[in-house]
């Protein structure tokens, strides 16, 4: 399939920096968007440098942005593709992070790292309960056409330890909540914020010591408004992105 080149904004021409970050910017808003899916194959530098009317060099140095950052990967001899599908996640939705995958014609799968049953850590003690003496961790690795995408660290109710490996591993934390009450979760609250990657999280998903990190903090809660799940994931973010739709308030 031959390479997009779709029109280009007007470039700002300061300098050398600010012609190649622009460049970036551009490419970066295309690629994550989908516009040279399926191959994911972007235009030659050859044909950049002609669509932007800028150097080969300063092409090169936008595309080394991209690649550095995650967003692309250079081949060689084959020239450069966008890095993976961008995945995104709704907030404003009560929905798992595995099924949230699902719903966008993604092939996810979970390897299951950890099922054990363990004291409740001290600082979750007012979300479970006072009377709440263990729980179930389990850690999930979330993959997509088997390419790591985020790692996930669950708490859930100690009775969820009755489940198989099999079904603990193939099933999202909202499915076996749902077969915990019959009902399963009725809300969820949600932070995002960012980390750096530590070594174990960086073996895990196959990035850099150090790199930066989507954070989620999932706090779950059953319609009578016991806590039944945290957790918190650490995500790869130039695969990933939070969306929500809001309506204004006066």
């Amino acid at each position: 399939m031959n390479a997009v080149i779709p029109a280009s904004a007007p470039l700002v021409r300061k300098n050398i920096t600010s012609m190649y970050e622009q460049i970036a910017h551009q490419l970066r808003n295309e690629a994550l968007g989908g516009l040279y899916e399926p191959s994911g194959k972007m235009p030659s530098e050859a044909q950049l440098g002609e669509r932007f009317a800028v150097s080969r060099v300063t092409v090169r140095l936008a595309l080394d942005q991209l690649a550095q950052e995650g967003t692309v990967q250079r081949k060689q001899g084959k020239g450069t593709y966008v890095a993976g599908k961008q995945v995104r996640h709704a907030l404003d939705a009560v929905r798992s992070f595995h099924d949230s995958l699902l719903l966008q014609g993604l092939r996810p799968n979970m390897r299951l790292l950890t099922k054990e049953l363990v004291p409740l850590p001290e600082h979750l003690r007012a979300l479970f309960g006072a009377d709440v003496d263990e729980c179930l961790l389990l850690r999930r690795l979330h993959l997509v056409d088997g390419e790591p995408i985020a790692l996930g660290s669950s708490y859930l109710p100690a009775q969820a330890a009755a489940l198989s490996w099999a079904e603990t591993e193939c099933q999202p934390n909202y499915a076996l909540l749902r077969r915990l009450d019959g009902q399963g979760v009725a809300r969820a609250d949600v932070a995002v914020g960012a980390q750096l990657a530590e070594r174990q999280q960086a073996r895990l998903l196959r990035v850099r010591s150090g790199s930066a990190l989507l954070v989620m903090t999932r706090t779950s809660r059953f319609a009578n408004g016991d806590c039944c799940d945290h957790s918190t994931f650490h995500i790869r973010p130039e695969r990933y992105t939070f969306t929500a739709s809001c309506s204004f308030q006066a």
